[in-house]
């Protein structure tokens, strides 16, 4: 049988080892990435991948400022620098959002002032509401049938909901979106000649309280900053797949009762 043995002696072999060594040393002197980890090059080639720029409008706003429209974004774009978040939505909207006319009435009556005759008595009794029509964190539509006021628990949970809703936009990179309120306190006279159009409507209503608002779930104002590249379009299922886990949250720590409205259109919404 043949020995190796016969012919490399220990010396040789320990000589060979020796000079091998030296080779390796050599090569990684002169080529030190081929000794990287590769765990270190795999975070190297993820730190220089460009993620999504956008203008962070919550950032020049604070929670309690009332305008009517944002502050101008920076000049140079803003650029996410948390991980995106993954949407989620809810799983179904008339089980997330079931809270009755007669649940929420219950809270409006516990939590809400009595119902104003008409706009003149508003005017009499604006102290005991917040002006809620200027808001950088969502949009009013054009009221038709109520005004902008609501007791003060309701208008704090209608802005924590309106910023919410840009953190969550934000974390998840997505450019950011005002959600839209269609409506909110309404007088016994507004109740009267919304009724008088729409025979669905309630006439013991939750919005005669001041307790109560609808958000819009199928339009949505794009955010555009002056000077600032033309954001890409979102679709509004997106944004309302977003807003949906906003408000099943808010539900969840129990702040308010939610209706999924088909429709109107709307999530209809009364603070508790």
């Amino acid at each position: 049988m043949f020995e190796l043995s016969k012919y490399i002696t220990k010396n040789m072999f320990l000589k060979g080892f020796a000079a091998l060594v030296v080779v390796l040393a050599l090569v990684r002197y002169i080529f030190p990435s081929v000794a990287q980890d590769k765990q270190v090059q795999e975070q190297v080639v993820a730190d220089t991948i460009q993620t999504i720029p956008a203008s962070p409008a919550t950032s020049a706003v604070q929670p309690a400022q009332a305008a009517s429209s944002l502050s101008p974004a920076p000049a140079s774009p803003t650029v996410y620098t948390e991980k995106k978040h993954p949407i989620f939505g809810v799983h179904n909207y008339k089980e997330a959002f079931p809270d009755s006319n007669d649940v929420q009435l219950t809270a409006a009556l516990a939590n809400g002032i009595s119902p104003l005759a008409d706009r003149t008595e508003l005017e009499h009794r604006k102290s005991e509401m917040v002006f809620v029509g200027a808001n950088p964190f969502y949009n009013l539509a054009n009221l038709k049938r109520s005004v902008p006021y609501l007791v003060p628990k309701a208008a704090v949970l209608l802005q924590d909901i309106g910023r919410n809703f840009y953190d969550s936009l934000y974390v998840k990179h997505i450019p950011l979106h005002q959600m839209i309120v269609t409506s909110v306190t309404r007088t016994s006279e507004d109740v009267e000649l919304l009724r008088g159009h729409n025979k669905n409507a309630t006439e013991n209503s939750c919005h005669l309280y001041g307790t109560t608002f609808d958000i819009c779930y199928n339009r949505y104002v794009t955010v555009q900053p002056p000077q600032s590249p033309i954001r890409r379009a979102v679709q509004n299922d997106t944004l309302k797949w977003v807003l949906s886990e906003v408000l099943r949250d808010m539900r969840q720590q129990q702040r308010c009762y939610i209706k999924y409205e088909v429709k109107q259109g709307c999530f209809h919404i009364t603070v508790r």
